[in-house]
């Protein structure tokens, strides 16, 4: 085995090893065992309601969001790169998975689960965590704000208390529902939705550590209760975690889940490392480990299938209830998670009791608390490139899917900022002076008129060497043209074969060039393209302008003294 193969296994060893559990982890665990107990059980508080309203909307059903509550919490906080992450069912995931409970049942939802796991731990291995975070944040903000609209359309038949259509279109959801109420209008259902998201809402801005939405989902099922309001109710939970059917690993629909599977996973990766960040931000001295968080995710999305729940995927709202409550260590998530199952053994028949239209309710005020209105006001006033990268992605999640939104809103966010740098970059005529140092009085004016320097200004790239070739090719009536590379930035092979069209162009005018202060990697890509190659065997390259500019002296001084 050679030393380069040797040393490669060794980094592909070393990064598998930093992404399992070290002993570090159980040892920052021990510092404050009382803070996460106390975190772990006011995050699953707030926590109740979301599990069971998000596996609601998944399509699942309620007993899903808490079984994915319960075993993601748990895998993903032990494996997961983030001390402070808590992760479970979420808005996001709602968005991609109904289609798909329409399309293919329950089963589709359990295997797009595993697939998309399998994928994020690939993903870990890779080494790609750190490039999921450089997604631009208008994207991030446009799509972050079409899930929630998303989800309020999708809610809107359990607002109305109305049963949902058949179509997994949310506009039409939302339309069908709204026809049916007309024809019928139940007024019990919105006032209690509306009523559960003003409680949550008003409270949050008062009092942000209580639970306020299992204080209203908690009335609004007594107020239910007594006065016997005929509403749509979640239905019994089993005193257990629901079990998938032995087939749901079915080899023939894979080739069709794998959108949604890629879906999913870039979903999980993307708000994953998004809550990650916001954790960090958060607290004092914490840096999660992006590839970790991806294999801990993708464990997480492997597991819960097996016990009937959705995927998963880090939450940000649960995970920053986590950091004020005071947590410290992966501990807080996992008694989160164990406080749920509690919940489920000992609370099932309660639970069961709870109105659909108050969970849609706990979701409306998760969709306005998701939407930053100050930053997407702040972008869209920004520039131009991230307003329309904003609206697009908002656009196209409504109205398309998530995964359209995300694609289109990359490609244009790359256009863009692709013209914004090529914009940036450019060439210039400089003057001689500054660089030229003294020169014989005598032939001053002839050096004015016949060297002329150009100085190349950032990355000279595919995006911007058409317009230097044709700037430069406008140049006559010279003898000498210098050409400053000192303040390239990037050089692609279409920059360097435009350079060479250049140089060609000029000396078939009978104009010499000279290149001044390539940096070497630059050079190296110039020489390895065989990039005007008769400049470096005439001695026409110089390391500087200084010495560029004394040879065109020379030359003109020869070429007009003849």
């Amino acid at each position: 085995m050679s030393t380069r193969t040797a040393s490669g296994w060794g980094r592909a060893w070393r990064h598998v090893r930093a992404l399992l559990p070290a002993a570090s982890d159980l040892a920052y665990a021990r510092k404050a065992p009382l803070r996460d107990l106390v975190a772990g059980i006011t995050v699953a508080i707030v926590a109740l309601p979301l599990a069971l309203a998000f596996g609601e909307a998944s399509g699942l059903g309620a007993a899903a969001g808490m079984t994915t509550a319960i075993i993601a919490g748990i895998v993903a906080s032990v494996f997961g790169g983030s001390n402070l992450q808590i992760s479970g069912p979420t808005g996001a995931m709602t968005v991609v998975l109904l289609p798909v409970v329409h399309q293919h049942g329950a089963g589709g939802v359990l295997l797009v689960g595993l697939m998309a796991g399998v994928m994020l731990v690939m993903l870990s291995l890779s080494g790609v965590g750190g490039y999921v975070r450089m997604l631009p944040t208008s994207l991030v903000e446009g799509f972050t704000a079409g899930i929630a609209v998303v989800i309020v359309l999708q809610q809107v038949p359990n607002l109305l208390g109305v049963k949902a259509g058949d179509s997994h279109q949310v506009l039409a959801i939302a339309g069908d529902a709204v026809l049916q109420w007309f024809q019928s209008p139940q007024w019990a259902p919105l006032v209690m939705a509306l009523a559960v998201a003003a409680v949550i809402l008003i409270g949050a801005r008062l009092k942000p550590i209580v639970p306020f939405s299992l204080i209203a989902i908690a009335v609004a099922t007594l107020v239910a209760e007594l006065a016997h309001l005929d509403l749509a109710r979640i239905g019994a939970i089993p005193a257990g975690l629901p079990l998938p059917t032995a087939d749901f690993i079915d080899a023939s629909r894979i080739a069709a889940l794998l959108p949604s599977a890629l879906a999913v996973a870039a979903l999980a990766a993307l708000e994953s490392l998004l809550s990650a960040t916001v954790a960090d931000s958060m607290s004092v001295n914490e840096r999660h480990h992006p590839d970790r968080e991806l294999f801990g995710q993708g464990l997480a999305n492997i597991a819960v299938p097996f016990f009937g729940g959705v995927p998963a995927t880090a939450a940000i709202a649960r995970t920053a209830v986590n950091v004020r409550a005071g947590a410290r260590s992966r501990t807080a998530a996992v008694v989160h998670s164990l406080v749920l199952a509690g919940m489920v053994f000992a609370g099932s028949a309660l639970v069961a009791k709870i109105p659909l239209a108050a969970l849609a309710g706990v979701l409306v005020a998760t969709c306005v608390q998701m939407v930053g209105v100050g930053s997407i006001k702040a972008l869209l006033k920004s520039t131009r490139a991230d307003a329309v990268v904003l609206v697009l992605t908002l656009a196209i999640t409504v109205l398309v899917d998530l995964v359209a939104a995300v694609v289109a809103g990359v490609i244009v966010a790359a256009l863009l900022a692709l013209r914004s740098v090529a914009r940036a970059a450019r060439v210039e005529q400089v003057p001689l002076e500054q660089d030229a140092g003294p020169r014989p009085p005598e032939l001053s004016p002839l050096l004015d008129e016949h060297i002329v320097a150009y100085r190349f200004d950032g990355p000279l790239f595919f995006g911007a060497a058409h317009r230097f070739l044709l700037e430069l090719s406008e140049v006559a009536d010279v003898d000498v043209v210098i050409l400053r590379m000192s303040r390239v930035t990037t050089l692609d092979a279409t920059g360097a074969k435009i350079l060479d069209d250049v140089i060609t162009k000029l000396e078939r005018k009978g104009i010499t060039v000279l290149v001044s202060g390539t940096h070497p990697e630059h050079s190296r890509t110039l020489q390895t393209l065989g990039v005007a190659p008769q400049l470096r065997d005439k001695g026409h390259v110089f390391s500087t302008t200084p010495e560029a500019i004394a040879e065109a002296r020379r030359i003109v001084a020869e070429r007009h003294s003849k």
